[in-house]
């Protein structure tokens, strides 16, 4: 296993980390994830652990809190050899502030997700997504003390727009407070749009990508293609997909799963295998989440590193998956010695 730094800190994480929504089914959209319970969740645990994999992912929004409580049994006794990471902000519970980045909420749902997951400490803490609402300054401030008291290792966002954590990143230099270190985002070969903007912004600020949904919701795990008949089951069809179903256009999406399909012939490798070796290729990629339902879709998954697809591989899917920028990408994208992009080669 391969580990790279986390952003501009210290901490050195595998370059797969186990993503845990599939445990505990407990709500409707969860069900079409899975319904992993302690006992099958502890052998995927032992899989990663023997494959290097020591970075699981939760939320205290996945099965309203479910999944921590079940991955917190599953990594019991193994506390010292892990890290943890778990996110807030998204609902939680009923009332009034069951939901947002405020300073009680934060601190409330930070304790509770130590309570579900069993442990003292949490290693990475993430802000779900942006909350418009709170103050940055609140959120951020009440972040730091989380981590002055012990209880969060390093703080990291998700979902944010780049002005969310350019803006959250000043907030935090300004005052001399811990800082995001990692930005949790969606990016695979169906949507790139991570590139135009925050993937420069992660180099420039040093911010680590830790990738959800690499396979697009499980659109690019070699089910779906310009020859093949539409899956009638799973978690697409289940409506169980983070991912929206008109992300990408259908002719755009045939071209990459049928590059996909080339360089799978190639490699002998499987698609989902190419598509997840493409995704760690890419610039400021700390780790990518990866999830399975049982132990041949995790086999499959962890086989996706120890080797690299070639420059030319790449540039295939590239030109595969390129779609026009929006504006203001587009513009500046017409003055490349202003506006450099990233170097992928």
């Amino acid at each position: 296993m391969e580990y790279r730094q986390l952003g501009g800190s210290g901490l050195q994480v595998p370059v797969l980390s186990f993503g845990t929504a599939t445990f505990g089914g407990g709500t409707e959209f969860f069900k079409a994830w899975g319904s992993t319970q302690v006992e099958e969740a502890t052998r995927l645990v032992n899989l990663c652990l023997d494959a290097g994999v020591n970075l699981f992912d939760t939320a205290d929004t996945y099965s309203q809190g479910l999944s921590e409580e079940i991955l917190g049994k599953a990594l019991s006794g193994l506390r010292d050899r892990v890290f943890i990471s778990t996110k807030g902000t998204f609902p939680f519970g009923q009332g009034q502030n069951s939901q947002g980045s405020s300073r009680y909420r934060l601190i409330r749902q930070c304790e509770g997700s130590l309570k579900r997951l069993n442990t003292d400490y949490i290693d990475i803490y993430h802000m779900h997504g942006f909350d418009g609402v709170t103050p940055v300054e609140e959120t951020l401030r009440a972040l730091d003390d989380l981590v002055q008291s012990g209880k969060v290792r390093y703080i990291a966002c998700s979902n944010f727009s780049g002005w969310h954590l350019m803006k959250s990143l000043s907030t935090s230099e300004r005052y001399g407070w811990h800082r995001y270190v990692a930005h949790q985002v969606y990016y695979s070969l169906v949507n790139r749009d991570y590139e135009w903007e925050l993937m420069p912004l992660g180099l420039d600020q040093k911010v680590g990508a830790l990738v959800w949904s690499p396979l697009a919701g499980g659109r690019l795990g070699g089910k779906y293609g310009r020859n093949k008949p539409a899956p009638s089951q799973g978690r697409v069809v289940e409506g169980g997909s983070p991912v929206p179903q008109k992300v990408v256009d259908d002719e755009t999406f045939y071209q990459i799963t049928d590059a996909l399909e080339e360089i799978a012939a190639e490699t002998g490798k499987s698609i989902a295998q190419v598509a997840l070796n493409w995704v760690l290729q890419r610039p400021t990629v700390s780790s990518i989440i990866i999830g399975a339902r049982n132990e041949e879709q995790l086999q499959q998954n962890l086989d996706a590193v120890g080797w690299n697809l070639t420059t030319d591989q790449i540039k295939k899917l590239d030109a595969a998956s390129d779609v026009p920028p929006i504006y203001p990408y587009w513009h500046q994208r017409n003055n490349l010695t202003l506006n450099p992009i990233p170097t992928f080669y």
